[in-house]
């Protein structure tokens, strides 16, 4: 009998770069279309150190050496206003509640920093997470949003007003 694996969560560090960029681009790869290109994500070189800058965190959560999911938040434009990023979770454990267990964490301390409103932006191909967020309180904005990117993305927003959502 095999012993259970345990997901642990924890601040993300400089290092975890290289590993939460092979996560993207797991998640990428499951997208016709959505290709995962280094130059695009710079915060991976030291993201610990670019989300606190920026006045957020990173979390990650990890199975022995393997990153298999992650969040970051940081200050929008207002002091209250927080952006969700970097929310990715392996395919073999979505739906176990892995991405809700980060999503809490990422609310906790953004409260705890005085937010009062969350906004994200997401993937249009990623619907599995959007109703995920939608599940979860987060309302979708009007209009899209297009990068300039390789893969031609186009993103939904999505907003959640900490004042009303659940704790």
């Amino acid at each position: 009998m095999q012993g259970r694996v345990t997901t642990r969560l924890r601040l993300a560090r400089d290092q975890d770069g290289r590993r939460v960029a092979a996560l993207i681009e797991r998640v990428f790869a499951e997208y016709e279309g959505c290709i995962f290109e280094t130059m695009e994500f710079p915060e991976l070189r030291r993201p610990a150190t670019h989300y606190a800058m920026k006045g957020g965190a990173m979390f990650v959560a990890e199975q022995g050496e393997e990153i298999v999911g992650s969040i970051a938040w940081f200050h929008n434009r207002a002091p209250d206003v927080f952006e969700l990023g970097k929310v990715y979770v392996d395919e073999s454990l979505r739906g176990a509640g892995l991405a809700a267990r980060l999503l809490d964490v990422a609310m906790t301390d953004i409260r705890a920093r005085g937010g009062r409103e969350i906004v994200l932006f997401s993937d249009t191909r990623f619907t599995r997470g959007h109703a995920f967020y939608e599940k979860h309180g987060f309302q979708r904005l009007p209009g899209l949003r297009l990068l300039e990117d390789v893969s031609n993305t186009l993103e939904y927003g999505f907003r959640l007003n900490l004042e009303g959502a659940a704790a």
